[in-house]
């Protein structure tokens, strides 16, 4: 028995030395560092993300612009020419183009407040990280003199494992304590700045989409009607005379 006896202690105090290392606080307070490092680093990405959607729906906004004002000389065009009909298809598409540059400018309008909301994020983020990074090595300095004095007062005193692991054991409950809260923190932060808004779908419903199509139809007619006015009499078809029509027949 008294051989079973020291053969379990002495498992236990290497199993026990083994946990000392494993949470070490420099190794603890270190990977903690990384790791807020690494939220850090995915609010970047997710800033970067945003702007790129916000430049390549802006680049569309331009390409639709373009659009209008081509139309708008096509509808001019067909009217000048006596093709009413070829003036409210121009029309007709005009408005259509109109309605999602209208779209566009307001997902461009989300993205960019969604992007001050990540950028502020991203600020807070950074100071927290540099405030922990500070505290982690003071901790770290702290604990390292206060080992070797532990190891000292040990080796002059003789004092017992027992009562140097009861301390040990306090002190690794503290550091494990604060790394978890500023984590807590670090955590916290990047789910607030993580919430993106869903610009897939425009959220109509079926009376939406006929009320616009009927606003659409009175913005073309409103459109024909004022190229009407700015070009004149002269821009609707001419009639033959009688004559005319006879010498054709």
């Amino acid at each position: 028995m008294g051989l079973m006896s020291r053969a379990s202690t002495v498992v236990k105090a290497k199993f026990s030395k083994l946990i000392d290392r494993a949470e070490d606080p420099n190794v603890m307070l270190d990977y903690s560092y990384e790791k807020q490092l690494e939220l850090l680093q995915n609010v970047k990405r997710g800033v970067a993300d945003v702007v790129t959607a916000k430049k390549r729906l802006q680049l569309q906004t331009d390409q639709l612009e373009g659009s209008v004002v081509k139309l708008e000389t096509q509808a001019r065009t067909a009217l000048t020419s006596g093709r009413e009909d070829l003036a409210r298809v121009a029309l007709e598409r005009k408005s259509a183009v109109q309605q999602q540059l209208q779209g566009l400018d307001t997902q461009v309008q989300g993205l960019e407040a969604q992007q001050e909301k990540l950028v502020a994020s991203e600020r807070q983020l950074s100071a927290k990280i540099e405030s922990f990074r500070s505290q982690k090595e003071v901790i770290k300095a702290q604990y390292s003199a206060a080992e070797a004095q532990v190891r000292i007062g040990e080796a002059a005193s003789g004092i017992g494992e027992q009562m140097a692991d009861t301390g040990l054991a306090i002190q690794r409950a503290r550091d494990k304590t604060e790394q978890m809260t500023a984590r807590a923190a670090a955590v916290e932060e990047l789910v607030e700045a993580g919430t993106l808004d869903d610009f897939t779908s425009d959220g109509s419903t079926q009376l939406d989409r006929e009320l616009a199509a009927l606003a659409s139809q009175s913005e073309v007619d409103t459109d024909l009607a004022r190229l009407k006015a700015e070009l004149g009499p002269g821009a609707a078809p001419k009639e033959l005379d009688p004559a005319a029509k006879g010498t054709a027949q």
